[in-house]
C-alpha cells in the first residue's frame, strides 16, 4: 500500500490533503530519485487552473530548488502537454499540478520521468519513502541551489505538436466546431489549434477564475455542450475535463459519444490503413461488451485492465499495442502520446470524419452498447464495506443472475472514497435490477 499516490498521482482536498508542506517535500523526493549524473537537472512544471494551483507551484519550486534541481515554470497546460514537453525539453522530470475532472477544492500532483511516462510503482514507494525520511540532511549547498523561471513559449510547442497528429494536407475546412475546455488547462491551446486547422470555433468553457474549472462544463457535465451544439447546429461537440487528458464529444443531433465509440472509430480507421501495431487494442474492465463484440467482428482483439489510463499504458507498452483507452475518454495513442491526450484524440476523430464526409452521428455509431449501469456508493474514511458478509453475498448473487452473457464489476475509486458498481448484459431491467441489490447492501453497511 502506498501513503500518497493513488491511482493517477497524488490527490486530495488543497490545503488539507494537498498541502504546501507536502508538495515542499515531494519537490525534494522526486527531486533526489531523478538526479542522475553530473548534468544540470530540470523539472518542467504545468498546472491546470484552480487557485490552489499558485500555492503548491510556489511550494513545489522552493522544493525542487532546495535540492538543486531547476525549474521551468509552463502556466496552465494540458497534462498530456507536460508529459510531452518533458521530452522535448529534455527534462529530468515532469509535474503537472492538477486534480483533473475533480472539483475545484481538490487539487493534485501527478509526475512524469524523463520519458514523459507516468512513474513505475516502484518509483512511487520510493519518493514516499523519501518524503518519510529526514530530508534537512539530503539537501543541496548554498552554491547548488537550483533556479525558477516562466516559459512563455510552450502553448505554441504544443499546439504544433498537435496538429502535427494529423496528415499534413488534411484541414477542418467547412466544421463548426464547439469545444468545451472545463474553464481548465486547454482553455487557450484547444480551441486555437482547432481554428487553425480551418475548422469554424465556438469556444465555452474557456474563463477560468479559479473556482469554475469543471463546473457544469467540461466532459464529466456536458449539458452546456449539448444545447450549444443544437443551437448552433453545429457539425461537433468537443468537451474537454480539466487537464485535459480525457474527452466526451457530441454529434451534431446532440448525442453523446463516448471513449468506447471513439476507440472503435479510431481502430477502424488504423486498421484499415495498416498503422495498428497489434491486431487489437486495449480497454479497461469498464469497457462496453458492445466494443469487444463489435472489434472481435473486425477480426481484433481487446485486451481488459484494471480502470485507470497507467494501467492501460502499461499494459500497452509490455506488450506493444499503440491504442488504449477508457469508456471515460482517456484516449491513449502511443504513436502521438506518453498518457490520454484528449485534443489529439478529438482531432483523430475529426480526420474520419473530414475523409469519409459523414456527419458525426454515422461516424461514431459503430455498435450499439449493451445496457450498461453504474452507480456510486459514498462510504467514511477507513471503512471496508466490501468486507462485509452481507455485501460479499448480494455480490456473489448478482453475478449468478447475470450469468455468462454479462458482467459486473464492483471497485472502490482510486482518487476518492467511492465505490463504483457497474453491471452489463443484454436485459436492461435485469442489470437495472441487479446494480440496485448491491448498491442497497453497500448502502445499509457504509451509512
Amino acid at each position: 500500500m502506498r501513503k500518497y499516490f493513488g491511482t493517477d498521482g497524488i490527490r486530495g482536498r488543497a490545503n488539507g490533503v494537498i498541502t504546501p508542506e507536502l508538495a515542499l517535500k515531494v519537490g525534494q523526493a522526486a527531486g533526489l530519485v531523478f538526479q542522475r549524473g553530473e548534468h544540470r537537472h530540470r523539472v518542467v512544471i504545468g498546472k491546470d487552473t484552480r487557485l490552489s494551483g499558485y500555492m503548491i507551484e510556489t511550494a513545489l519550486v522552493a522544493g525542487f530548488t532546495s535540492v538543486g534541481m531547476d525549474v521551468l515554470l509552463l502556466g496552465p497546460m494540458p497534462t498530456p502537454a507536460v508529459a510531452m514537453l518533458t521530452r522535448s525539453m529534455r527534462a529530468d522530470i515532469g509535474v503537472m499540478i492538477s486534480a483533473s475532472h475533480n472539483p475545484f477544492e481538490d487539487n493534485g500532483i501527478k509526475i512524469f520521468g524523463p520519458d514523459g511516462f507516468k512513474l513505475s510503482d516502484d518509483v512511487e514507494r520510493e519518493i514516499e519513502r523519501l518524503i518519510e525520511s529526514n530530508l534537512q540532511t539530503k539537501l543541496a549547498g548554498s552554491t547548488d541551489l537550483g533556479r525558477a523561471k516562466r516559459i512563455e513559449s510552450v502553448h505554441a510547442r504544443y499546439i504544433e505538436f498537435a496538429k502535427r497528429t494529423l496528415p499534413r494536407n488534411l484541414t477542418l475546412d467547412g466544421l463548426r466546431v464547439v469545444v468545451d475546455c472545463a474553464n481548465g488547462a486547454a482553455y487557450r491551446v484547444a480551441p486555437e489549434t482547432l481554428w487553425e486547422l480551418g475548422a469554424e470555433v465556438i469556444a465555452i468553457g474557456t474563463e477560468p477564475d479559479g473556482f469554475n474549472i469543471n463546473r457544469d462544463v467540461g466532459s464529466t457535465a456536458p449539458e452546456a455542450l449539448v444545447a450549444k451544439v443544437r443551437e448552433l447546429r453545429a457539425d461537433i461537440g468537443i468537451a474537454l475535463d480539466g487537464d485535459a487528458d480525457r474527452v466526451l464529444v457530441v454529434d451534431e443531433k446532440g448525442h453523446r459519444v463516448d471513449g468506447d465509440q471513439l476507440m472503435a472509430v479510431v481502430a477502424r480507421s488504423w486498421q484499415e490503413d495498416d498503422r495498428l501495431s497489434k491486431n487489437g487494442i486495449v480497454a479497461t474492465i469498464m469497457s462496453n461488451l458492445g466494443l469487444e463484440r463489435y472489434l472481435g467482428g473486425l477480426g481484433l482483439g481487446m485486451v481488459r485492465t484494471a480502470v485507470g489510463d497507467r494501467y492501460v499504458l502499461e499494459h500497452m507498452r509490455e506488450h506493444g499495442y499503440n491504442l488504449g483507452g477508457e469508456q471515460s475518454g482517456h484516449i491513449i495513442m502511443s504513436d502521438y502520446a506518453t498518457t490520454g491526450d484528449g485534443l489529439v484524440a478529438a482531432l483523430q476523430l475529426l480526420s474520419v470524419v473530414q475523409r469519409q464526409q459523414r456527419p458525426v452521428s454515422e461516424v461514431c455509431h459503430c455498435f450499439d452498447p449493451l445496457p450498461q449501469v453504474l452507480k456510486n456508493v459514498r462510504y467514511g474514511a477507513g471503512g471496508e464495506p466490501l468486507r462485509q458478509d452481507s455485501v460479499v453475498t448480494a455480490i456473489e448473487g448478482a453475478r449468478q443472475r447475470l450469468g455468462e452473457g454479462g458482467r459486473l464489476v464492483i471497485r472502490p475509486s482510486g482518487t476518492e472514497p467511492v465505490i463504483r458498481v457497474m453491471a452489463e448484459g443484454d436485459d436492461r431491467d435485469l442489470v437495472v435490477r441487479v446494480v440496485d441489490d448491491v448498491v442497497e447492501a453497500l448502502r445499509k453497511v457504509a451509512a
